[in-house]
């Protein structure tokens, strides 16, 4: 293991850690070796590093460092910069310009999965671990210096000197002297995943009888065939689906019948917001004719109340052209399924796959989520207790879950959707317009027993052609589960690239999630501008673009203030816009890019005039 260790004063802390077996040593300062020598105990220092075989290289500036290390001689696997400072009364702006040249330099001579520690003294780093915290603007801002270059903070511990054998701090103000070391914190960064490329791509899918292409959203491009439930993941929304599937098992005859559900639908989704669809257009010379889409599989879906067929319909003389969009729920695939009556009564149907939304950004509204959708034809009268079976075997098999998560109590509670009143999530408030609901599922987990809405439940007599049943089903957000037993705050978190996520789940087992992303920056810019004359501002479609423009880095958008002006009417309005990554590096001048780039999106795509 090669390590580089940077601004030493007295060489006492590289002293300390030669010999460690296994481990190359590359002890560096910033002054000449007369200058260096001449401090307390430095000479001995020197020579022990040297004697173990280890380097010692001088005047070596942190912000150069390709300049002394060939191409052959770099890939340290670990760097050590300890309380770096200008020197003399430099203030936090020349100290945070020393950190972002530092960052910069280190991109170059890093392993791949090499480490940076720095060490700072209490309440400079600018993060919540220091105690007290210093105001942001009179701090060293640490984490966003390290963004800039490509890294993120990974841990955060207390600087024990004391573990150090013979360490003595030195170079307070640029003198020979001690400073205090008295909750110090050493600061962990690692590489950060590269950003979004935003190149488009072509998605294929199985259309009726026919192969069809089609251009991914860009919101979605790192959304969709991703795997996450295939045989092989290791992805919690499998492990946790899998376990649900077991646990009902026990209860009901099951059937899976997930695989090949098309992605795409065809007609116009009746009861749900056309701005809430992912609207498709097909590759040219690609749209199948009804005959086409009527032959082949079981599962594929034409029309149901989603829509209707588009070549029937007829708006003002004309026929209305083919219209296809990315599925929002499985529902559909469920009724086809129905209506093909290759549904024996007493089966529970399983069925699951990623589903595609519109939605506002908020912590927990997802454009895109895993759902399992378990379908049972029951004999009328016995729907309630068919209910409680269910609800009771999810309960179960999420306590279950859970016994691994010391820190997670789950709880799973049944709601009439009175209850809730208004107050309805995104993913709640969408699936009322799929259909009447029953009742909903919640999950509650300490200090919040009251929970989330994690899932709907509905019957429909109507389904089937017979007096004697009635369908049951039942709709659970697998993303959401996912989120509450294991603790992660963000749902973007589970669409993660970087290893470090499926790395704290071996396959079929569900742990505390536990960051590799520690206290992100964020950044805060606001946007104002007059509406279209006599035109209703479209809010979906405004956080859509900020989602698209920004990769998924807007984690808010706040309404400001709204102003009608006297004598014209015109409506302006003024948002409050968020950047913030989870997973990976974002730097303040990125975050700038993408608010300019959002400007010139929304005055081009929904007719806005800037303020």
């Amino acid at each position: 293991r090669r390590v580089l260790l940077l601004g030493e004063g007295n060489f006492s802390f590289a002293a300390g850690l030669c010999g460690a077996p296994g481990t190359h040593i590359v002890a560096t300062c910033y002054e000449s070796e007369e200058e260096a020598a001449g401090r307390g105990g430095a000479a001995r220092s020197i020579r022990r590093l040297r004697d173990s075989g280890a380097e010692v290289v001088f005047s070596v500036d942190c912000t150069k460092l390709e300049e002394y290390f060939s191409p052959g001689n770099r890939e340290f696997d670990r760097v050590y910069f300890n309380f770096p400072h200008c020197g003399r009364k430099a203030g936090v702006v020349k100290n945070r310009q020393l950190l972002a040249g530092f960052f910069h330099s280190c991109a170059e001579v890093l392993a791949q999965e090499g480490e940076i520690h720095v060490a700072l003294c209490n309440g400079q780093g600018g993060t919540p671990a220091d105690q007290p915290r210093r105001e942001w603007h009179n701090s060293w801002q640490i984490v966003a210096v390290a963004a800039g270059a490509g890294f993120i903070l990974s841990d955060v511990h207390p600087f024990k000197a004391e573990t150090i054998h013979g360490y003595r701090c030195t170079g307070y103000r640029s003198q020979d002297k001690s400073f205090c070391v008295e909750g110090a914190l050493n600061h962990i960064f690692t590489r950060s995943t590269a950003p979004l490329c935003l190149t488009p791509i072509n998605c294929k899918t199985q259309l009726g009888s026919q192969k069809v292409s089609f251009e991914v959203p860009q919101v979605l491009m790192d959304k969709i065939n991703r795997g996450f439930l295939k045989v092989n993941s290791s992805h919690p929304v499998r492990t946790i689906k899998e376990k649900l599937s077991a646990g009902l098992s026990q209860a009901f005859p099951l059937q899976n019948i997930s695989s090949c559900l098309p992605l795409l639908l065809q007609g116009h989704p009746d009861g749900v917001c056309h701005s809430s669809i992912f609207w498709i257009t097909l590759s040219p010379g690609e749209a199948p004719s009804t005959e086409e889409m009527s032959q082949g599989l079981e599962d594929t879906v034409l029309f149901s109340h989603f829509g209707q067929d588009t070549d029937k319909n007829v708006q003002g003389g004309c026929p209305i052209p083919k219209q296809f969009y990315l599925r929002p729920s499985l529902l559909p695939h469920a009724q086809a399924i129905i209506k093909n009556g290759a549904f024996p009564p007493g089966t529970l149907h399983v069925l699951s796959g990623p589903v595609f939304r519109k939605c506002l950004i908020t912590p927990h509204s997802m454009p895109v989520f895993h759902e399992m959708l378990v379908v049972l034809a029951v004999s009328r009268g016995t729907e309630n207790s068919c209910i409680q079976m269910l609800v009771e075997n999810i309960r179960t098999t999420t306590s279950s879950l859970h016994q691994g998560l010391s820190a997670i109590k789950p709880s799973i509670s049944l709601q009439e959707t009175t209850s809730f009143g208004t107050e309805l999530s995104d993913f709640a408030a969408f699936e009322c317009h799929l259909g009447e609901i029953q009742h909903f599922l919640c999950m509650g987990t300490e200090p919040d027993p009251s929970g989330s809405c994690v899932g709907v439940i509905r019957t429909a007599p109507d389904e089937l052609k017979s007096s004697e049943l009635v369908v049951v089903s039942a709709s659970l957000n697998l993303d959401l589960l996912a989120m509450l037993l294991c603790g992660i705050s963000d749902w973007r978190m589970l669409w993660t690239s970087d290893r470090r996520f499926l790395q704290q789940f071996p396959e079929g087992e569900l742990r505390l999630f536990k960051s590799f992303s520690l206290y992100p920056p964020s950044y805060v810019h606001d946007v104002s501008f007059w509406l279209p004359d006599r035109e209703e501002f479209d809010e979906v479609a405004f956080h859509t673009l900020a989602r698209r423009v920004s990769g998924g880095m807007v984690v808010s958008i706040q309404l400001r203030d709204s102003f009608q002006q006297p004598g014209t009417g015109r409506r302006s309005l003024c948002y409050r816009v968020t950047f913030q990554a989870c997973d990976r590096a974002l730097g303040c001048r990125e975050a700038a890019e993408m608010q300019l780039h959002f400007r010139e999106e929304i005055q081009q795509q929904l007719g806005v005039t800037l303020r």
